[in-house]
């Protein structure tokens, strides 16, 4: 359909010219149904906005950036797919870029952003990252943190790490574990913090006669095998595993494989995030689960909300679940 207008779209919609507007613009006060009528209305009419008129007009890019560590792995791909799922709800774009943890590249990348992107989804997790974001942004440009440490005067959007550490930490000492060896994540890193931090509380109350066994990881399936190889020379070796990410723990797991380990029969693997190849692994690995897409979708939520002006602070942190597969059972069950 040729020269299709804005009120083209009100007519089909049933909504008035101003409702249309918001609801393409991104506007956080438009009903969800409302919203998905007159996007329904403006995909049939084939109507797309203007968009350097739109821009003059609303000086809104109708772009949210987003920055992140990493974009290789099921973590990220999952958290992106939540932030799209919400931002093609609001006939919003994105604008991803990523620094692999180098504090010179998160800079460009945040400068990158700049007078492209109506607001930022950002994930800062290593000590002292959110506030060098902060020097290297327009103050006024709205933004959201994920998974980061939190901050007076920034709303983050998280996971209760700590939480999930510990709850699983109480399903292996109730499977009968008693040594449990806990693979971290990186030194700097917020989550892996509190998760290490969930780990040695628990083995504290749980088991105080134990001492915690720990080694270091860098959230990477290579880090988890090496700390496989390691965990194979050591004498006694541990009843299990807690690997602070799957990612890790996989890699452990294929570690043992190699050297003829039975899991869960000769040791035990557990891990966090419950990416989706952790059902699928033999046998299924135990984790904590974190609704990775819902995580993208809530920070997008908040963003957008913030982007239209209305008051949103952050949020409470995302619960977590303990899933039991195969992988975790006691000493001597069977792995199947």
């Amino acid at each position: 359909m040729a020269n299709v207008t804005i009120k083209d779209v009100a007519r089909m919609a049933q909504v008035s010219v101003a409702t249309v507007s918001r609801a393409l613009n991104g506007h956080g006060n438009v009903a969800a149904p409302v919203r998905a009528r007159v996007l329904a209305a403006a995909r049939e009419l084939r109507y797309t906005p203007h968009a350097a008129a739109r821009s003059l007009s609303s000086r809104r890019t109708q772009t949210i950036g987003v920055v992140l560590p990493d974009l290789y792995g099921e973590f990220f791909s999952e958290l992106i797919r939540g932030i799209d799922q919400v931002a093609r709800e609001h006939g919003l774009h994105l604008l991803v870029s990523s620094y692999h943890g180098d504090p010179d590249e998160q800079s460009a990348a945040l400068g990158a952003m700049r007078g492209r992107v109506d607001g930022l989804l950002a994930m800062a997790p290593y000590v002292g990252g959110s506030e060098a974001m902060r020097a290297d942004l327009d103050a006024a440009l709205p933004r959201v943190l994920i998974n980061s440490r939190p901050a007076a005067d920034e709303p983050v959007v998280g996971v209760d790490n700590y939480g999930g550490a510990v709850a699983m930490v109480g399903h292996l000492v109730g499977q009968g574990h008693r040594r449990i060896a806990f693979l971290s994540g990186p030194e700097d890193n917020f989550d892996a913090h509190e998760r290490l931090r969930g780990y040695r509380d628990a083995i504290a109350r749980l088991l105080p006669q134990s001492q915690p066994w720990e080694l270091r990881g860098e959230f990477d399936e290579a880090s988890g095998h090496r700390a496989g190889q390691a965990l194979l020379a050591a004498a006694p070796r541990p009843d299990a595993v807690f690997a602070a990410n799957d990612m890790m723990a996989l890699g452990c797991m294929f570690a043992f494989a190699q050297a003829g380990l039975r899991v869960p029969a000769d040791i035990a693997v557990a891990g966090f995030d419950d990416i989706p190849l952790a059902g699928y692994v033999h046998p299924g690995l135990t984790t904590i689960r974190v609704n990775i897409a819902e995580l993208g979708a809530r920070a997008a939520r908040l963003l957008i909300a913030r982007i239209a002006g209305e008051a949103a602070g952050g949020s409470s942190p995302l619960a977590t679940e303990l899933i039991v597969r195969a992988s975790s059972g006691a000493r001597g069950a069977s792995p199947s």
